[in-house]
């Protein structure tokens, strides 16, 4: 089978072409460049690159770069500036797998004439009643599925998944054991276009006018700070948020853009048993989801999930089985089997 690998230059991606060069299959590698400006972190570096191109000459096989900077400025940086603008708190890695990775790169390989594509994501594609499945990966700590949420089935039958049932650990042996110079390279950790020694911050002052806004105590009443950007804020929010009079800790339960304020209150007082979704947003891995489908819902990168009910009458809700921290509106929840909770059945994004 002829297979182009995604290869970002870190040892996920270069152990997934390892092993398919080992199962006899026609292995040629494609280093994403997506971004422009500066970066020091993540996975867009000219050092990333450089890795992928030696691993690529280790393994014996072709390697090219496609560039994809206008697209990627189009479809994650613009949108991603877009919604902090608005109050929303995006999630760009999400949104570059569904428009760039497993879209215009998906295009682009059927175009060469490739079988498949494969990535060195942390997850797995498991056989569900004769239908392929995305599923959880083998080490939980690593699980990727969350980023990978929107994927449907057309996508699903192209696509291979070498290392999901691979602990980290394992990815690591099998990196050193084939030589390559990436076996201890550490993971990507922060947004990939946004400099680490600079911050969220700075790389959106760059292109928006952020707005500076009052802390307001709901219990006293008070005002018990100042919020330098209004933008930055995300509901349910700890960090940052002095404490009230009564010296107990203090949460985000609203962001106000146009009115310049931002409130806080107890933790026990924020909390919610439902939110709302974009039904737009929904996708689904084969069949739509009906109303008052029970799912298991995640609604962080590495986060807990929670058993929930899907309402698609009026409102489209989820109604969790118990109360949780308010997610913030922006954020995707990821849909899983009630009865097999490793298997993803779409997802949605969460407007309130």
């Amino acid at each position: 089978m002829r297979i182009l690998v995604a290869m970002s230059g870190g040892v996920d991606s270069s152990v997934a072409a390892g092993i398919l060069r080992d199962q006899g299959h026609d292995v040629v590698g494609a280093t994403l460049k997506l971004w422009g400006g500066a970066s020091d972190s993540g996975c867009c570096s000219v050092s990333d690159v450089d890795d992928a191109r030696r691993v690529a000459q280790v393994l014996g096989i072709d390697h090219h770069v496609f560039n994809y900077t206008d697209e990627f400025d189009q479809f994650v940086v613009e949108p991603f500036v877009a919604d902090h603008a608005a109050g929303l708190t995006p999630n760009p890695c999400i949104e570059c797998n569904r428009h760039i990775k497993f879209d215009l790169l998906f295009e682009r390989a059927e175009r060469l004439g490739f079988d498949a594509v494969a990535t060195g994501h942390h997850a797995q594609i498991l056989e569900v009643e004769g239908r392929p499945f995305l599923s959880r990966g083998a080490d939980p700590q690593k699980d990727q599925s969350y980023v990978l949420g929107y994927l449907t089935e057309p996508i699903l039958r192209r696509l291979l998944l070498p290392i999901g049932h691979l602990t980290k650990e394992q990815v690591r042996q099998e990196a050193e054991r084939l030589g390559l110079r990436t076996w201890n390279k550490p993971d990507s950790q922060d947004v990939c276009f946004i400099e680490a020694s600079k911050g969220r911050e700075a790389f959106l002052s760059s292109r928006l006018t952020l707005t500076p806004a009052t802390v307001y105590d709901r219990v006293s009443g008070d005002v018990v700070g100042h919020a330098p950007a209004a933008e930055l804020v995300t509901l349910g929010q700890r960090r940052g948020i002095a404490a009230g009079i009564d010296g107990e800790r203090r949460y985000v339960t609203k962001v106000d853009i146009g009115q310049r304020r931002v409130e806080v209150d107890r933790l026990e007082t924020i909390y919610v048993q439902s939110a709302l979704l974009d039904a737009t947003s929904l996708t689904y891995s084969y069949d739509p989801l009906v109303d008052g489908q029970q799912l298991c819902v995640q609604w962080s990168a590495h986060g807990r999930s929670l058993l929930a009910t899907l309402s698609l009458k009026g409102e489209c809700r989820l109604d969790f089985s118990e109360e949780i921290r308010p997610i913030a509106p922006g954020q995707s929840v990821v849909f899983y089997r009630e009865d097999e909770p490793s298997v993803v059945l779409g997802a949605a994004v969460v407007t309130r």
